[in-house]
């Protein structure tokens, strides 16, 4: 068993990877956080995947993302967690309040030696690439579907040559090809609302340092924290039973039409981002499924347990599952075994937390009346305490040590 090596003030190194004597090809569909994060957590034990990302080029765009404790924590053994911390904001505490500035309540979150923390997509995403060979990550490559032939699966794209492996890994997100291959072509479900992202370059004045907020109005919620570098991330929501498609260049007008009047400083943060870098997104997961791939072929991420964006969740599942897929791979030497042991450990995980954002969601778009003000009591009469444990109930998931 690999020991963990544990600095003095709660800092950590990184676990000394077990090498194993394998040589076997692995391809990962998908360059986004899973896909990276699965690279490097089956280089952590070995292996030598390549990466095969749609994308021509890998831009410098996106919002914030949380790297709450679990999956930080996988990022720490991993060797990436120390230039993460470097490139984010910490959050210490939650609070939640009316949009008329109306405070409801707040907790500090669970003293743990990994702290819970956002960013710029962008920024970690660049660790991560940083963090494996150039040469293992192959752009402009979109996936186009793949067969089994001769022992092995060969990969077919669009505008490139085709490959082959041995093991083939789907982490191509919501709208994965190679999951309608392998599962059904069903489309997502959309849950009423839509989201908007963005980040501010200057923190507005009086602002709450180390401090993630949720402000809630009848069928709208805005959120605001650190992501690092004196930026400001943020997020807001609002029912639309269409959610049809705008122009990008009257986002920002959009916006703040619908949260004119809300307290300060939801205006001035809208205002403080350039429309071409705010995101507008329908909500959509998925209801869990236990079929996850077939044979040597599996899906991780947002491919097969997509999650709404509520608990901040989505990102950090994916980089759970690099943790666990690996360790199974490595455990395992049939590699079809390994996977669906792979599958069988992170379905409860999964659906768990999926489901519990879904609820918070439902529960944070209502907008009735009475729904808002009941809303707002309960917010305001949960103990720190109970908050706390319900935290640490996702918090202290460690992918390195659960049994698999």
């Amino acid at each position: 068993m690999t020991k963990t090596r544990w600095r003095k003030a709660g800092a950590l190194d990184s676990i000394e990877p077990l090498r194993y004597d394998i040589d076997v090809k692995i391809a990962i569909i998908g360059g986004g956080i899973g896909g990276l994060t699965t690279a490097l957590a089956l280089r952590h034990f070995g292996f030598e995947p390549e990466v095969y990302e749609q994308a021509p080029e890998l831009l410098d765009v996106g919002a914030a993302i949380a790297m709450w404790p679990n999956a930080l924590r996988v990022l720490f053994k991993l060797g990436v967690g120390q230039k993460v911390l470097e490139h984010s904001g910490v959050i210490e505490r939650i609070r939640w309040q009316h949009r008329t500035g109306k405070f409801f309540n707040q907790t500090r979150l669970p003293i743990n030696a990994v702290p819970a923390v956002a960013l710029h997509r962008a920024d970690l995403q660049s660790v991560l690439l940083h963090a494996l060979p150039g040469n293992s990550i192959h752009l402009g490559h979109a996936f186009a579907g793949c067969q089994q032939e001769h022992g092995a699966i060969r990969i077919n794209f669009t505008s490139q040559a085709p490959v082959h492996c041995d093991l083939l890994i789907g982490a191509d997100g919501l709208h994965s090809q190679l999951r309608n291959q392998l599962l059904d072509g069903a489309a997502p479900s959309y849950r009423g609302y839509t989201v908007w992202r963005g980040i501010a370059g200057r923190p507005p004045k009086g602002l709450e340092p180390a401090t993630a907020t949720e402000i809630y109005g009848r069928g709208q919620r805005f959120g605001i924290g650190p992501v690092g570098n004196g930026r400001i991330g943020w997020w807001a929501s609002a029912n639309e039973k269409d959610a049809c498609q705008r122009a990008a260049t009257t986002e920002q007008q959009a916006l703040l039409k619908l949260f004119d009047a809300w307290c300060s400083p939801v205006c001035e943060l809208i205002s403080a981002t350039p429309t071409e870098a705010i995101f507008r997104n329908k909500v959509l997961d998925r209801a869990p499924t236990q079929s996850w791939g077939l044979g040597p072929m599996t899906l991780l991420g947002d491919s097969i347990h997509p999650t709404t964006p509520n608990l901040g969740q989505g990102g950090c599942m994916a980089v759970e599952d690099a943790a666990v897929l690996a360790r199974c791979l490595a455990k395992e030497s049939n590699p079809a075994l390994a996977f669906r042991a792979y599958e069988k450990c992170r379905y409860s995980r999964t659906a768990g937390v999926a489901d519990c954002s879904r609820l918070y969601g439902n529960i944070g778009q209502w907008d009735s009346r009475l729904g808002s003000w009941a809303r707002g009591v309960t917010l305001s009469i949960i103990p720190e305490m109970v908050t706390r444990q319900l935290l640490k109930l996702i918090f202290d998931y460690d992918a390195f040590t659960v049994r698999i």
